[in-house]
């Protein structure tokens, strides 16, 4: 099986099968996106319609949360979209570090990757 071992991309019915799957996730994350924004949109029209009887901190509390959510949303759904930016191009699954395929296992668990987990794991802990 060495002949899989050398390859340099993956094959146009492979990248399809991962069009397809982030096409899915890009879905549930838009989704998902949507509702994060109604919910602040329904703080902001009526403030006291989700929290009513709590005091301001709460609220504001619940606000920055909201927020941050949406945020982390749009910066996964801008990953996905990167990465049907990279199936376009047919470099999708090429760790940036090493050049060589990304496993299967792991595109299919974070179809946004751009690290293989060999070169994850070689790399200095990030800071958040």
């Amino acid at each position: 099986m060495s002949q899989n071992k050398d390859k340099t991309r993956y094959s146009d019915e492979e990248l399809d099968e991962f069009r397809q799957l982030i096409e899915e996730k890009l879905e549930k994350a838009n989704d998902q996106l949507r509702f994060y924004k109604q919910q602040i949109a329904e703080m902001a029209d009526n403030p006291d319609s989700k929290i009513k009887g709590l005091d301001d901190g709460i609220g504001t509390a619940e606000s920055e949360r909201l927020y941050n959510m949406a945020a982390r949303q749009r910066k996964h759904i801008q990953h996905l979209d990167n990465a049907l930016i990279r199936i376009k191009n047919k470099v999708y699954g090429v760790c940036r570090e090493t050049g060589k395929l990304i496993s299967k296992e792991r595109l299919r668990a974070v179809p946004h990757a751009t690290l293989s987990i060999e070169a994850k794991n070689s790399r200095p802990p990030r800071k958040r």
